[in-house]
């Protein structure tokens, strides 16, 4: 629940009475007028009667300024937003409480809260009598199908008076954020069987030592098994000393998204752009769920979390917190300015990266070589090509230059499969296990050794 401060509507705020005439209303801007008009045709007419009919139309908006004005009393709003990340397409709930927190009663009170227009339309609430100490509550639902952050706040209070003559508006100070972070789908889980590295079951094991002489020993502690004793550490340190236990590693797993302009055509939550956003995200999610470290990276050579030298989530961060940090940055990615994908390669880093999932948008004849090289930089690849023409002209696309693509990929060793326009995620990384099994090279160096799920 965030707080949102306490207002006076009355006599207590800044402004004076200058302040309160500024909020007549259309209909207490026409009394007045109407009166003056007419206190001023009696003066010239002679006409005490129609003096009396003007003063009375003059002062009764006056009279509803002052009482308005001297109004004592105070409430506290603050809202609550549940959740505060939600995916694309889908409904969070916000709820206002306001409390009275004087002694007497309230009048007629308007709530307004200030929402984005892609959230939906601006809320509005009419609160009849609030009691001494007394609370209502007012909810309200927000909704997006674009991805991004949006603002909710600061929430108003209208104060009116029961003609309508005057109204005067307080501006809450707590904002709050909601994040609509990309649509995920659900992934199968794909095997493919071969000699583990480490990186198909998402557990690796590595050597506390490399040979007899390189070992790394560590005290003996109440349990240890005597046949882990290390006989030349003992002497040299004059304790018991046992050589360290096979350590299990996560498997590593990044997630390369091609942002460039340059490779995408169209917007909005149909383009090729926002599918290779929610591909990554599912892809993060899966990985994250099958025990991976995963890292998110981009094509100016960004990467998430980025903590440590290589950009991998560290090994005090847990998953939900990393997942959580990944699709708040995928719910505010745009396109980039660049026209190249090398400085992502400049990232990658020989043989250490286990599994590569890109998703690229077009590449030329240059960008496909960079993006063939990568596979040198990673245990296995698989690359998820659009063809951006074919998302925007709804099929007819550049299939031929496509194809050429896919082929140089893949004579690289990548699993390639081209996008086309309303493609499901789920059943393209089917067929890129299908195609990684029929492959010669399959249970090569140049394959997946293990599998990715």
């Amino acid at each position: 629940m965030e707080p949102g401060g306490q207002v006076a509507p009355g006599g207590e705020d800044k402004g004076g009475l200058r302040v309160a005439l500024s909020g007549l209303t259309t209909r207490g801007r026409s009394f007045l007028a109407a009166g003056v008009a007419a206190a001023i045709c009696a003066y010239v007419l002679g006409q005490s009667d129609l003096l009396r009919v003007g003063l009375l139309l003059a002062v009764l908006p006056l009279i509803c300024v002052s009482v308005l004005y001297r109004t004592r009393y105070r409430v506290a709003g603050s809202r609550q937003l549940t959740p505060t990340r939600v995916p694309a397409g889908s409904e969070a709930r916000v709820r206002l409480r306001m409390d009275n927190v004087t002694r007497l009663p309230t009048g007629l009170l308007m709530l307004q809260d200030h929402v984005p227009y892609v959230l939906g339309p601006r809320p509005r609430f009419v609160l009849d009598r609030v009691e001494p100490g007394g609370r209502r509550e007012v909810s309200y639902r927000v909704r997006s199908d674009l991805r991004g952050r949006y603002p909710l706040g600061p929430l108003q209070l209208r104060l009116s008076d029961p003609f309508g003559m005057c109204e005067l508006t307080r501006s809450f100070s707590a904002y709050d954020t909601l994040t609509v972070i990309p649509h995920t789908e659900p992934l199968p889980p794909v095997s493919l069987v071969g000699d583990s590295t480490g990186y198909g079951d998402g557990r690796q094991r590595s050597l506390a030592l490399a040979g007899e002489d390189d070992v790394i020993p560590r005290g003996y502690r109440h349990g240890d098994d005597l046949r882990r004793v290390h006989w030349r550490s003992t002497a040299r340190y004059g304790e018991l000393m046992v050589r360290r236990e096979e350590q299990p590693q996560r498997a590593r797993c990044t997630v390369l998204l091609d942002t460039r302009r340059v490779a995408y055509q169209g917007a909005g939550p149909g383009s090729a752009f926002e599918w290779a956003v929610s591909g990554a995200a599912s892809t993060l999610v899966h990985m994250l769920e099958r025990g991976f470290t995963v890292r998110l990276l981009t094509d100016t050579g960004g990467a998430v979390p980025g903590e440590g030298a290589d950009g991998f989530a560290g090994a005090t961060q847990e998953s939900a917190d990393s997942a959580g940090l990944m699709m708040d940055t995928l719910a505010v990615v745009d396109h980039s300015d660049g026209v190249s994908i090398s400085p992502s390669f400049d990232v990658l880093r020989g043989g250490t990266e286990g599994l590569l999932v890109a998703f690229f948008g077009d590449l030329d004849q240059e960008q496909t070589a960079v993006a063939a090289r990568m596979r040198q930089r990673s245990g296995s690849a698989v690359a998820f090509v659009l063809d951006s023409d074919g998302w925007a002209s709804a099929g007819a696309g550049s299939a031929g230059r496509v194809e050429e693509r896919l082929r140089q990929l893949r004579e690289a060793g990548w699993t390639a499969l081209a996008v086309p326009s309303g493609a499901e995620l789920p059943e393209l990384w089917r067929q890129a296990a299908r195609q990684r099994s029929e492959s010669p090279a399959a249970g090569g160096t140049t394959g997946f050794s293990g599998g990715w799920s």
